[in-house]
Order: structure tokens, then C-alpha cells, then sequence
């Protein structure tokens, strides 16, 4: 039997669980991208440009500027959603996980099948996101197609971190302050609603170390037609490190966690 098929039926598990809900997913996956747009980009922009402000975002309308880095940031919250509490109903409360190995599943499977379920829902909100934003007019460059899959590497590369993380947690009091304390402030601070220049200069180091101001980067230089080879491929191979290592680290981790 090839590697592929366990993995596809650790896939199919979670398709199979999508299926009860993806009507009312696909209702927020509209309308949350609606509301954050027209609120942000086009109430807020509106004053932001209005007040001549534009240079600061390198000569673009508030709107072209915010709209990749939602477009990120929606990715990174939709991926680290579905690799907490998920993760945590799935050793602990529905046991699914546990159910999975004492089938011919080993861990490992069940990781990536749950990690490919994870890019998939990831690819469906993000490629939402983008029409809604073409709707609102925020996506005018040829290349903005290239910040769909720019997008998903940024939420696939958050959750294998998250699932990480996540599978070997004990209490779900964890999960609530990763969300609290790293979620919230790389949302707030890593390049979506305005340059990082503007912050002081320790927060800035730290924002360049997070995955989402790369991804944030690499979908705002796409998006606004000013890509650079080597800038791009730097952004690109950061968050595949950060893939790489948290599936590694996840491996260890949910090997630990459901054979002992």
C-alpha cells in the first residue's frame, strides 16, 4: 500500500465531519470578508486617504494596501483555528485520533491527513477572500493570482506549528492563551493595518520573525505589482521552513502523544 493512502484516509475523515457544516462555513467564508473590507478598507480607507496618508503606504489607497494583508492574516486565523480546539477534541474528548492508530493509521498519517484537510479549507476561504476583494476592486495586478497560493503556504505553515503545539496539550487553557497572546498581537502587529516601520524598533524584530508578516509581504508584493525575485523567494522559503520544521516537531509530537 503507498504512503498515499493512509494519508487519504485520515483526509477523508475530516471531509467526512465537513460535510455536516460547510453550509454555514460557507456563509461566514462571504460574508466575513465582506464586512471586514467595506468596514476597514473602504470606511477607514476613506479616511486615510482623504487625510494624505498614502505615502506612508508607498503611494497605494488604503484599500490595495490592507487587502493582501487580511488576505494573509484570514489564512494564518483560519489554519490555527482549525489546529487548536480541533486538535485538542481529537485526542481528549471525541478521540478520534486514538481510534485512527488502533487502526493500521500510524500517527504520522493521521497528522498529515489532518494538515491536508487543514490547506484545503485554508485554499477555500482564501480563494473566497480573493473574490470578494476583486469585487471591492483592492486586486488589480496581473500577479495577484500568485497571492492565492502565497496565502496558503502562510496558513499551512502556521498550522503544522499550531498542530504541533497543540496535540500534546493537556488542558484546553492552552489553547486560549496561544490565541491571546500569539494570535491576536501577530494579527494586529505584523503588517496587516499598517507599514511595521511604524513600529518601535524591538517590535519590529519580532514582527520579522513571524510567519504572517512574510506571508503578509510576499501576498501585498504580489497584489500590488511590485514583486522582486529575490525578496519573493525569500518570503516563500521562510514559511516552507516553518512547514518543515512544525511537521518534524509535529511528527515527534503526535507519536509521543498517541502511543503512550
Amino acid at each position: 500500500m503507498s504512503v498515499v493512502t493512509p494519508v487519504r484516509r485520515a483526509f477523508d475523515y475530516w471531509i467526512v465531519q465537513y460535510r455536516h457544516w460547510w453550509r454555514v462555513s460557507l456563509l461566514i467564508t462571504f460574508v466575513t470578508p465582506a464586512l471586514y473590507i467595506a468596514a476597514m478598507g473602504v470606511g477607514l480607507g476613506g479616511l486615510v486617504d482623504r487625510g494624505g496618508h498614502t505615502r506612508t503606504l508607498g503611494g497605494h489607497d488604503y484599500l490595495s494596501f490592507l487587502a493582501p494583508g487580511l488576505l494573509a492574516a484570514t489564512a494564518m486565523q483560519t489554519a490555527i483555528g482549525e489546529s487548536l480546539w480541533p486538535v485538542g477534541n481529537a485526542v481528549r474528548w471525541s478521540r478520534s485520533y486514538l481510534a485512527m492508530v488502533a487502526t493500521p493509521l500510524r500517527p504520522r498519517e493521521v497528522m498529515v491527513g489532518h494538515l491536508c484537510f487543514v490547506g484545503l479549507r485554508v485554499g477555500l476561504v482564501t480563494s473566497t477572500f480573493m473574490l470578494v476583494a476583486t469585487a471591492f476592486g483592492a486586486l488589480s495586478s496581473p500577479l495577484a493570482v500568485l497571492a492565492w497560493p502565497a496565502a496558503v503556504l502562510c496558513g499551512v505553515a502556521s498550522a503544522a506549528a499550531a498542530m504541533a503545539f497543540s496535540v500534546g496539550r493537556r488542558h484546553d487553557h492552552a489553547y486560549a492563551a496561544l490565541h491571546r497572546f500569539v494570535v491576536v498581537p501577530m494579527f494586529l502587529f505584523s503588517g496587516v493595518f499598517f507599514p511595521v516601520t511604524a513600529l518601535p524598533v524591538v517590535l519590529r524584530e519580532v514582527a520579522y520573525l513571524t510567519p504572517l508578516w512574510h506571508g503578509v509581504a510576499l501576498c501585498r508584493d504580489l497584489t500590488l505589482g511590485q514583486a522582486g525575485l529575490v525578496a519573493e523567494v525569500g518570503h516563500a522559503g521562510y514559511l516552507l521552513v516553518w512547514t518543515v520544521v512544525g511537521t518534524l516537531v509535529g511528527d515527534r509530537e503526535y507519536v509521543r502523544t498517541l502511543t503512550r
